[in-house]
């Protein structure tokens, strides 16, 4: 069998990274070489520049480290996005002429997705949900129906960006997290925002009240502390969410910010409390590297072969989704559940329970490790109290919800009746979908949001449709947070089947019935959380 080799280049952000891999796995040269602005953020002229000055540098370097020859290359890969469009232009156009003046095939890869393989190489993950963290993406990523699917994503700014703009405005330097994160180990709490909407996170509320604090003259320590603990906190909430969605058995870490130990240490916590195997590469390849690029065209060269010249521009808004990834068997390891448990879920456990003699369940928001007990006592009370409201007040609003029994906020519990039917991800088909369409609709005209639609918060009951779960839910009467709570959903679908997720939300759509809240949906799609 016949070992091919690939030189790798990467420069989608201030990164120029230069790597050799052998299609065995095995890493025959790293090189690269980051800017440091003098000042603010990263200027993507700037990039660019730094790009063109150091790639003719680091490809003869690794050459060199390799020991091989360039006519022992077999291949050329390129981060062909996403990232910022003049870096990226620079890279391309430095594959493209290195791939003609050596003879050899070329092939451009998703820079997300490069990550997440190069990660799978060095740690043996075979299947994870894995949170990858960097300057430019926060996103939740695991693999279903033939393609990575994004489970959960910032809808504004990237965490690293979130930790740069507080580090660059209060004086701190740049990159930020280094120093945030040392200060925070002498900081106490202040209360910050928490922006969970679903299976999404928002930094840029939590960014601004930050800010306020330190114009405030709080002690930046306790700043500190309290942003990473709230923003750490908020990312692994929705990759607990994921993991519990998809029902796999492994996490895995990876992207720049994974330098954090705190978000390594609260991750790690998190995947023990589910029986889950947890997983973070080597430092050196979390970072943007020319490894994983090298790695991630040889993966895709032998699926796919390589690519022509048209198709190499580059790809700006280059989604995580948007690439088959037909190597990986999508097996799913369910762990087993004690017998008092009916479920355990993200936030909860749901517990056999009777109530006067009536089959019951108790859902008791448990305790998380990896939050520190001022957030986790905040949004557990408070969920819990929501929850019960919603509840009632869905009912009124003409949707099937469980009976309400008792609710104990001391224990953060509530007990309620037991619904039994079939969950709606094994029944689905294009008129349920059409009838969930018609029941949010009546829950978003009564300025409920359920803040969690998803195929497993939905059961079929004597062919009635019934609502569970509204543990993230609030009152919203803005049509933007019912755009993302049916966001939700449609991620949820595509986890049922990819195929078949497209047409069943435009069936939940008609059900709906509300073309303007299409068009939001299309506005929030298209934003630039997309790029890098």
């Amino acid at each position: 069998m016949i070992i091919l080799i690939c030189l790798g280049i990467e420069g989608t952000a201030e990164k120029t990274g230069v790597g050799i891999v052998d299609g065995d796995g095995n890493i025959l040269a790293m090189t690269g070489n980051q800017l440091f602005p003098e000042e603010g953020g990263i200027h993507p002229r700037m990039a660019a520049e730094h790009h063109a000055e150091w790639i003719p540098k680091l490809i003869p370097q690794a050459i060199e480290e390799s020991g091989l020859s360039y006519e022992d290359i077999d291949m050329i890969s390129f981060s062909q996005g996403p990232g910022l469009g003049p870096g990226l232009r620079i890279v391309a156009t430095s594959a493209r002429s290195l791939a003609l003046s050596l003879k050899k095939p070329i092939i451009g890869v998703n820079h997300c997705i490069a990550h997440v393989e190069v990660g799978k190489l060095d740690t043996g993950a075979v299947n994870p949900v894995s949170l990858y963290v960097s300057g430019g993406n926060s996103q939740v990523i695991a693999h279903e129906s033939g393609r990575y699917r994004i489970f959960g994503e910032t809808l504004d700014i990237a965490i690293g960006n979130c930790l740069d703009h507080f580090g660059r405005e209060t004086g701190l330097g740049h990159p930020g997290g280094p120093v945030i994160e040392k200060l925070s180990k002498q900081g106490s709490y202040i209360d910050l925002p928490y922006v969970v909407k679903g299976m999404d996170f928002s930094f840029s509320g939590l960014l601004s009240a930050a800010l306020r604090e330190a114009k405030k003259g709080t002690p930046i320590e306790d700043i500190c502390f309290s942003l990473q603990e709230t923003a750490f906190s908020m990312l692994v909430e929705v990759t607990e969410r994921a993991l519990s969605h998809t029902q796999k058995d492994e996490v895995m870490l990876c992207g720049g910010v994974a330098a954090n130990s705190r978000l390594r240490e609260m991750l790690n916590t998190m995947s023990e409390e589910h029986g889950a195997k947890f997983y973070m590469p080597e430092m050196k390849l979390c970072g943007d590297n020319g490894v994983m690029i090298a790695w991630l065209g040889l993966l895709m060269f032998r699926e796919f072969g390589s690519m022509d010249l048209s198709q190499t521009g580059i790809i700006q808004k280059f989604r995580t989704d948007e690439v088959d990834i037909p190597w990986i068997d999508n097996v799913k390891t369910y762990l087993k559940l004690s017998d008092d448990l009916i479920a355990k879920g993200a936030e909860s456990n749901i517990v056999k329970s009777n109530y006067l003699g009536e089959k019951a369940v108790l859902k008791d928001r448990i305790p998380k490790g990896y939050r520190i007990a001022e957030i986790d006592d905040k949004i557990r009370r408070a969920r819990t109290k929501e929850e019960a409201k919603l509840l009632s007040d869905a009912k009124r609003a003409g949707v099937k919800t469980p009976i309400l029994y008792d609710i104990n906020l001391e224990e953060k519990s509530i007990l309620m009746e037991e619904i039994k039917g079939k969950m709606v991800k094994d029944v689905m088909d294009e008129d349920l979908a059409f009838k969930i369409g018609v029941e949010i609709a009546k829950l978003h005209a009564a300025d409920i949001i359920h803040g969690d639609i998803t195929s497993s918060n939905m059961m079929l009951q004597d062919g009635k449709l019934v609502f569970i779960d509204f543990g993230l839910g609030k009152y919203s009467n803005l049509d933007e947070d019912k755009a993302v709570d049916l966001l939700v959903l449609k991620k949820s679908l595509q986890s049922i089947d990819y195929n078949l997720a497209s047409k069943y939300f435009d069936c939940v759509l008609v059900g709906y019935g509300d073309e303007n809240m299409v068009n939001k949906i299309s506005d929030i799609e298209s934003r630039g959380r997309y790029t890098h």
